[in-house]
């Protein structure tokens, strides 16, 4: 159909456009949605799509909190949902809880500070005590200050790294609400049900009380506090310093990471850090990449450029929240823009906790992540717990030392940050990597290390973007009736249901094949994203006394094993 052509717009879709608009509180939402609507009405065949879309269902609260694209309707981030997503946590919490504490933050996304904002007041008539983050700040900071200022609760507004159209609501717990191992963490289920049940029971938003004051602002000291935190928790033991500082390049993404994660450098005595400048200042468009993750390709084109100029010796790079964190190695000469390889999420944490792993430590990642972690652990007396996948569940391991998630998500300091944080794994990474420069070493010995005592381990993803979510939900059910027989020309010797229960946790949305050769598969939808997800792992031993040769012709094996799994993989999605 023609956007000219007539088109008959149903009469429930109008009544409930014209309720919106009726109990928005926000005139240019009001317009926005309007325009839609006239242009539907009037045989527009692309907005009536868009006003079908725009209510195709309320935004769903979960464990992720609420994440969308900014604009009118039920279906998207607006301060209609905002406020009723407060409105919802301020009953949840005062229903338990005299007077409770919520520390509001957010990002540099569009309409981020009108969504703070209106959490602050709607929170504030509910009866809570809130404080505000002085200015846009990394999601990490909004963590921290839930645990250092023993609030109830923590809101940040925020999408991470979604597309520049998106922003979200995320929702923590701590003091009275989150008990000891989730003091600091984002909500998981039963809580995420409750306030989502609240937040359907908010009445219409003409009514809703908001207040014009009441809340208080925090000072840049819960900064200062925080850097103080990571600084300490982040220390290593004296060791002779390098001939030369370390010369490292960062990059924020644009976000709102990058003033913090440059003074946490400085702070931790790096003089030679160079900035990539074009995605230095906060810019919700992000101009220069196509997604604001530093793991797409391409995203970091621009620090290995600066790189490669400088002749940096480490790349450090963190998401627009700065809750993430990667970093790229020269394989050559520094300077030599093509001599640089970027770690991925698996290989950056061996590196973490092949230095944070200690006898009685206890080391986590999803399971979804490598193999790897626990094989570190048990080299070095540690030990090692499985958690679903998401830092809601990794950061709730009792006694949590160090977790990670292969999507590029390090919990280094659990005392300071019970959650993800991209500004303490820079800052450990950067000082591991001085250290070895002093030793004439760099982050790839390590791996070198590790892969030489537990196995050469290789990891890669399948993740297939759709347009139609049912087409996930079409995939997994076919996997589940029609698993693959073999994988990379390998036998599948295990297939679990993840829905049942694995490893001793509570049943999942996923599927887990391993094979004789001693690949592995996991299969799930994304959680925050229209995609299905596909983590594919390889182990190869290797002779612990082997040469560099054998080390990499080992490494080149596993590498065409992983290739051939992943391409079986895809095939098998029927979607790839």
């Amino acid at each position: 159909m023609s956007a000219s052509e007539p088109t008959d717009l149903p009469d429930d879709l109008r009544e409930r456009a014209l309720a919106w608009i009726a109990d928005d509180p926000d005139e240019g939402d009001r317009e926005e949605l309007r325009a839609v609507l006239t242009a539907a009405e009037g045989g527009d065949a692309a907005a009536a799509a868009d006003l079908a879309d725009r209510f195709s269902g309320a935004l769903e609260f979960g464990t992720a909190g609420l994440r969308g694209a900014v604009g009118a309707g039920e279906h998207r981030m607006n301060r209609a949902v905002v406020q009723r997503a407060a409105a919802g946590l301020g009953t949840w919490l005062a229903q338990r809880f005299e007077r409770p504490r919520v520390v509001v933050g957010l990002d540099a996304r569009h309409r981020s500070r009108e969504f703070a904002d209106d959490s602050a007041a709607v929170l504030t008539a509910a009866g809570c005590e809130v404080l505000v983050l002085p200015r846009p700040l990394p999601t990490p900071v909004l963590a921290f200050a839930v645990r250092a200022l023993d609030a109830d609760a923590g809101v940040m507004v925020t999408a991470s790294h979604n597309p520049p159209q998106d922003n979200g609501y995320k929702v923590y717990l701590g003091g009275r609400a989150g008990g000891e191992d989730g003091r600091g963490v984002q909500i998981v289920p039963p809580v995420d049900a409750e306030i989502a049940a609240a937040i359907g029971a908010v009445g219409p938003l003409a009514r809703l009380p908001r207040a014009g004051g009441g809340w208080r602002v925090l000072g840049e000291d819960v900064v200062e506090d925080y850097l103080d935190a990571v600084l300490a928790a982040t220390g290593l033991p004296e060791h002779p310093a390098p001939a030369r500082d370390l010369r490292v390049v960062t990059t924020a993404m644009h976000g709102v990471g990058g003033a913090v994660l440059a003074e946490a450098l400085r702070r931790s005595g790096f003089t030679d850090v160079h900035v990539v400048p074009e995605q230095a200042e906060a810019d919700p468009a992000f101009p220069t990449v196509a997604f604001p993750n530093p793991e797409e390709p391409g995203a970091l084109d621009l620090a290995l450029d600066l790189a490669a100029r400088v002749g940096a010796d480490l790349v450090l790079a963190v998401d627009p929240d700065a809750d993430r964190a990667c970093a790229a190695v020269p394989t050559g000469e520094r300077g030599d823009r093509s001599a640089w390889r970027q770690l991925s999420g698996d290989e950056l944490g061996w590196v973490l906790g092949e230095h944070l792993a200690a006898p009685g430590a206890v080391l986590a990642c999803s399971v979804v992540s490598s193999q790897g972690l626990a094989r570190i652990a048990a080299a070095h007396g540690a030990r090692f717990s499985p958690a679903l996948t998401g830092f809601k569940w990794i950061a709730r391991v009792p006694g949590i030392s160090f977790g990670y998630e292969e999507a590029i998500g390090y919990c280094v300091a659990p005392a300071v940050v019970r959650d993800k944080d991209g500004i303490s794994a820079s800052v450990l990474t950067a000082r591991l990597a001085r250290r070895l420069l002093a030793d004439g070493r760099t982050l790839l010995d390590v791996l070198d290390d590790v892969a030489r005592r537990d196995g050469v381990h290789v990891t890669g993803p399948v993740s297939i973007r759709v347009e139609d979510l049912s087409l996930i939900g079409d995939a997994m059910a076919r996997l589940r009736d029609r698993p693959p027989a073999e994988l990379g020309g390998s036998p599948v010797t295990s297939v679990e249901d993840l829905r049942d229960g694995v490893d001793g946790l509570p049943g999942t949305d996923g599927l887990r094949w391993r094979t004789a050769q001693g690949a592995r598969v996991v299969v799930r939808p994304s959680g925050t994203e229209p995609k299905l997800k596909c983590y594919c792992e390889v182990v190869v031993d290797v002779d612990p006394a082997g040469t560099a040769a054998d080390l990499a012709a080992a490494r080149a094996l596993a590498a065409d094993r992983l290739d051939a799994v992943r391409r079986d993989v895809r095939a098998a999605t029927g979607i790839g």
